[in-house]
């Protein structure tokens, strides 16, 4: 059985974001905002698994897309305002690039396939 690398990525984004803001201080909206970006990436994958259609596939992925690049810009306010450190950013930045590469070319040929 082939491993789903984007549902294992996503969890561990929505996993390592959680015990992040268990650990920092920051405004309680922010902590907030990306518990709810980056849970709700790797919950829109969960879902889009069990699609009802391709098309219904298609949307989780894009919304899981979008959440992703929200929680990209809640970590880079975190970074800017000195709450996290560059190494950090840069883990949860790269992880999340690595699910949005997927997501993308997953969205590409969900299309394409749509299209026949």
């Amino acid at each position: 059985m082939n491993k789903n690398y984007l549902l294992i990525y996503s969890e561990q984004l929505a996993t390592d974001v959680e015990f992040l803001c268990q650990n920092i201080k920051a405004p309680s909206n922010t902590l907030f905002q990306i518990r709810k970006s980056s849970s709700s990436v790797y919950a829109n994958i969960r879902e889009a698994n069990y699609g009802q259609s391709k098309a219904d596939m298609l949307s989780k992925f894009e919304i899981s897309l979008k959440e992703c690049n929200e929680t990209e810009g809640w970590l880079k306010l975190l970074f800017n305002t000195n709450v996290i450190n560059e190494e950090n950013y840069k883990k949860y930045r790269n992880l999340c690039g690595r699910i949005k590469r997927i997501l993308i070319a997953s969205c590409k040929t969900i299309k394409a396939h749509i299209k026949k």
